[in-house]
């Protein structure tokens, strides 16, 4: 005798069964047909799954709302140094692009860095004034 394995499936209402993309089913469904569980879903199970993750979802939302600020409040007081954007001047392989002139802003260039210099207030791009 040949064992023959249990073939599970579900059978499309609304749509043709090659238009259902991953996702479409509840994750409770999917573990039963790819066999990561032993006994179909229950419909109060999935119900009961779907509250929990909005209710994650919304208190992930209101944690990276106080995050943030709470990070606003730390700049604005001085007790956490604001991030700084490196801006990239050329093609990323290109060692060397255009003119090399002192710069406020920190510039990068395939392997190089150049960090941002001290400008005198006033002083533009000329230097003969």
């Amino acid at each position: 005798g040949q064992i023959i394995p249990e073939r599970r499936f579900v059978e499309a209402i609304n749509r043709q069964a090659y238009q259902y993309e991953m996702g479409d089913f509840p994750i409770e469904w999917e573990a039963w047909i790819r066999k990561k569980r032993n006994d179909p879903p229950t419909l109060e199970e999935i119900l009961k799954n779907e509250n929990y993750r909005e209710e994650m979802k919304q208190k992930i939302k209101e944690v990276a709302e106080k995050d943030k600020l709470l990070q606003a409040s730390e700049y604005k007081e001085g007790l956490v140094a604001e991030p700084v954007h490196t801006r990239v001047k050329g093609h990323a392989s290109a060692p060397y692009y255009g003119k090399k002139e002192p710069s406020q802003d920190p510039t990068s260039t395939a392997s190089t860095f150049q960090p941002g210099s001290w400008m005198p207030p006033g002083s533009g791009s000329s230097h003969n004034k």
